[in-house]
């Protein structure tokens, strides 16, 4: 058997086996199971209601629930635990008949109390034990009756809530109470209970199943109305703690010195000589001297340290001693750490990193070697050119150097360094004084992420990941991008941590500017430069609002507009999923890096603005745009109206070229230009706009006129041709104003049968195009995006399923799960005022859909049918989604 065979089969298998769970309490046993239903290829469908997509129902006994009595009037098998169990030993399904469920009689004689529908549907040819039967269900309380009702359809009846039409004949009344009398729309009244009798005649009683009315299975809303009162404040609870948590981790500054214990200083330590031989040019002498030297708590005279650091930056100096030079500033990160110790060493740090000429301060120290790793001719001061490989070479060294003193400086806010300091040796230090914020923050800067020098920081990190990621031979090795990315990471976790307890708003104010502001910046980065710079993010809370952005930006650039809401499960399946499949089916001439007349996704995500190269840039972009574009006559004709009125292609396809341009703009009346090229015979102009991306919407109407009965209306029988070729049949379906059919105003047979072949074309060709994939490099980007989205997400939120969960965590999943299957999400909410609290129960709500089998229609067949290994990665993170939700499912 070939593999695609092999694929079917094991598809065709796995669907037989599709399970329920009801009345197993343990979480143990209930996770053995479910694991053993996936390990053998099953599938397990958690939930407390019958599904009808199951086949079988496990249960440890006969029970009085909705899923057994469903699953009696459906035929389906009903096992117990064992079959599964020991299936699982035998490496395969075992037959179901021996394990179904029974009833013991009489000592020697059992029932089954399901076999009997299930042969029944086999060899009589029924669907169901109700089959027939038309329900008029009169029950009052509305869990009940949507509990009798799906018990009902299981059996295939027919269930009407409310009178039915004339013309159906009713044959049930179940009504609870009973109606008084016998008869009620001219059909017999039954209890509810009848459903019961009829199942298993005689032997209900024996089964004790006379309490259907009162003891079937309804969700206690009392418990779940409590719990529902302050399950909001738990909820608020949970994510505040979660989102205020620190992110990143340096296990390397554990064996730093220990803060709590003064450090011995040297008795005698003389560097009087160092001066000296620095006066006399011997700079590699002064250097081994001060090396020599060196002991915890000594702090070699700065001058002499900046004098070393001149004589570095000059081109002169050998490899060796650069190298030593950079040693020396590691040793003393390491024996006089400046955040565990008073604000002197700290000034010495800052005085000593600066540029030993301009002692503008550290950060342009930091621009200057960014900028002579990056071949700028533009720094500080001149500087040894063309730049020299040892050098630039210690410029990255100092560049990792002040990274790492950033990274231990958070480090040490993380372990609670600053708030634990304490001796007459460390003044009270807040986080204010730290060498971050003095660095990149001003005083006025402080209460936004984006300052001007972060700008800075962002700029020159695009530049070094066009260099450092490109696929090229003359690469180089210093990984500056890297260098950068970390250190723009660290002041992203610095920052929120400083602010996040005092105004979270503020936070995620911060967060979205900067990551917009990337996804701006970053547009000239090819797609695989792109994803690459988003993988290597070592901050998850910045990787993810910036993979997002990164792919709004791409959504809008392709003309697929994503809303700017809050992240959430529920936008990223029923929004990102679909825009998924457009960004497959873009054009793949389109650019995917951005010159000076690019556009981009705007703040809001709905719109585009254009982005010039520079600010003084903008005579350019005036002169290309077309006379009179933004004007719109009396009837409210915009520019790309009138010229397609009057057939002027060339303007039509300039302007279809500018960002922004709306091709479904609308005149006073309703009229869309593509309406105007369709009444007036502009067939260039139809074909033009037909291959614009965002395609034009064929199926408006004004009055009961589309464009195609425009066209046809006008004689125009080509561009109807063009336009069923282009949207298949779909066209012919809608009707005018007088209820006529586009076929209906061609009045020559040859003519309609020409218009049928055309829209059996257009038809064939939107098949080919649901599975074909005209954009490879812009889908794999895209979906390497996303699945960075759906795991970060799950990670950041501390969802169900991604990691081995808290037992808090399991708390209020169960209180989750519990009210979203007793109540709707908007009861669930009802009066709830945090905005975090609402998306954790949005997001378990989707979760448990998905688990379901719901939304799969989200993704297109394209995106399914794609071989690409990111694309093939995402929708394994969906299938392992689903798996997971399951599982959490089942064991709650």
């Amino acid at each position: 058997m070939d593999g695609r065979n092999s694929s079917l089969v094991n598809r065709m298998e796995r669907s037989k086996h599709v399970f329920q769970i009801s009345g197993i309490k343990s979480p143990n046993k209930k996770r053995v199971l479910v694991h053993g239903i996936h390990q053998l290829g099953g599938k397990y469908i958690g939930g407390s209601v019958y599904q009808h997509s199951s086949t079988h129902l496990i249960i440890p006994q006969v029970l009085s629930s909705e899923k057994f009595l469903a699953a009696c009037a459906a035929g389906k098998w009903v096992v117990t635990p064992d079959y599964v169990l020991d299936s699982v030993r035998n490496g395969s399904w075992l037959a179901e008949g021996p394990y179904e469920v029974a009833i013991s009689i009489k000592p020697s004689v059992s029932f089954y109390p399901v076999r009997q529908w299930r042969e029944k549907m086999t060899n009589e040819g029924i669907t169901g034990a109700f089959q027939g039967w038309r329900v008029l269900l009169v029950v009052q309380e509305p869990t009940r009756r949507a509990m009798f009702k799906r018990l009902l359809k299981a059996g295939r009846a027919e269930v009407y809530d409310n009178t039915p039409p004339s013309f159906i004949s009713i044959t049930h009344v179940m009504a609870k109470p009973v109606i008084k009398n016998n008869k009620y729309h001219n059909a017999p009244c039954y209890p509810v209970s009848y459903i019961v009798q009829h199942l298993f005649g005689g032997n209900h009683v024996n089964m004790s199943f006379n309490i259907i009315d009162d003891h079937l299975p309804v969700r206690k809303s009392s418990v779940l109305d409590h719990d529902l009162s302050s399950l909001e404040a738990e909820l608020k609870s949970y994510a505040i703690k979660k989102e205020g948590r620190p992110r990143m981790c340096f296990l390397e500054f554990l064996g730093y010195n220990d803060p709590y214990r003064p450090h011995s200083q040297a008795i005698v330590t003389d560097l009087s000589n160092v001066g000296s031989m620095i006066e006399c040019g011997l700079f590699t002498e002064a250097l081994d001297s001060i090396r020599a030297a060196l002991f915890p708590g000594l702090l070699p005279p700065a001058k002499y340290l900046i004098s070393l650091l001149e004589y570095a930056q000059q081109g002169n100096a050998s490899s060796v001693f650069l190298r030593n030079v950079h040693q020396v500033m590691d040793n003393l990160l390491v024996t006089s750490t400046p955040w565990r110790t008073s604000n002197t060493v700290k000034k010495y740090f800052m005085q000593v990193l600066q540029c030993p000429q301009c002692k503008g301060g550290l950060w342009p120290f930091l621009e200057t070697a960014i900028r002579y790793c990056l071949a700028s001719d533009v720094t500080c001061h001149p500087l040894p050119g063309p730049a020299l490989p040892a050098l630039v070479h210690f410029h990255g060294d100092i560049l990792a150097f002040c990274l790492k003193l950033f990274q231990a400086e958070l480090f040490a806010i993380n372990s609670g360094d600053f708030a634990s300091l304490q001796g007459p040796q460390v003044s009270s230090t807040s986080t204010s004084g730290s060498i971050m914020y003095k660095t990149f923050w001003t005083v006025w800067e402080r209460t936004t992420l984006l300052s001007s020098t972060v700008k800075q920081l962002t700029q020159f990190l695009v530049q070094a990941a066009i260099v450092d990621y490109a696929e090229s031979e003359e690469k180089q090795d210093l990984h500056l991008a890297d260098t950068l990315l970390d250190l723009l990471c660290v002041l992203v976790e610095f920052w929120c941590q400083q602010h996040f307890k005092l105004n979270q708003c503020l936070v995620e104010k911060g967060l979205k500017d900067l990551s917009e502001h990337l996804a701006v910046i970053s547009q000239d980065l090819s797609l695989a430069v792109l994803v690459e710079l988003v993988a290597r993010v070592r901050s998850t809370r910045l990787k993810l609002v910036m993979a997002d952005a990164i792919f709004r930006t791409l959504c809008c650039r392709n003309g697929f507009a994503v809303g700017d809401e809050p992240l959430s499960i529920k936008k990223m399946v029923l929004s990102y999923l679909p825009a998924l499949g457009s960004l497959a089916h873009s054009p793949s001439s389109d650019r995917h890096r951005t010159g000076p007349n690019s556009h981009s996704c705007s703040r809001e995500g709905t719109s585009c603005r254009t982005q010039n190269s520079s600010e003084n840039e903008t005579g350019l972009e005036e002169e290309n745009i077309p006379r009179g574009l933004n004007r719109v006559n009396a009837a409210g004709e915009t520019l790309l109206h009138r010229a397609c009125k009057k057939n002027q292609v060339e303007t039509v396809l300039h302007i279809l070229t500018l960002p922004g341009t709306d091709v479904n703009v609308k005149d006073h009346a309703g009229w869309t230009p593509m309406h105007e090229a369709c009444n007036h015979g502009s067939t260039e102009c139809v074909e033009a706009l037909l291959h614009h991306r965002p395609a034009p919407v064929l199926t408006d109407q004004v009055s009961g006129v589309s464009p195609l009965h425009d066209a046809l209306l006008n004689g125009h029988m080509d561009i109807a041709k063009m336009l069923l070729e282009h949207a298949g049949s779909i066209l012919l379906q809608q009707t005018d104003g007088g209820g006529r059919f586009p076929l209906d105003l061609v009045s020559a047979p040859l003519q309609r049968e020409e218009l049928l072949q055309c829209a059996q074309v257009g038809d064939l060709t939107l098949e080919n195009k649901a599975t074909e994939v005209s954009n490879l490099p812009l889908l794999e980007a895209s979906s390497c995006l996303l699945s960075h989205l759906f795991f970060l997400y799950q990670l950041e939120r501390g969802l169900p399923g991604h990691t081995q969960h808290s037992d808090k965590l399991q708390s209020l999943c169960y209180k989750l799960v519990r009210a979203l299957e007793a109540h709707s999400f908007q009861k669930v909410t009802l009066g709830w005022t945090d905005q975090r609290a609402m998306r954790l129960v949005e997001d378990v709500e989707i979760l448990l859909e998905l688990s379901q089998g719901k939304h799969q229609e989200q993704v297109s067949p394209a995106v399914k049918e794609c071989k690409g290994e990111n694309t093939q990665f995402l929708m394994e993170i969906l299938d392992k989604l689903r798996s997971w939700t399951e599982i959490v499912v089942s064991v709650l």
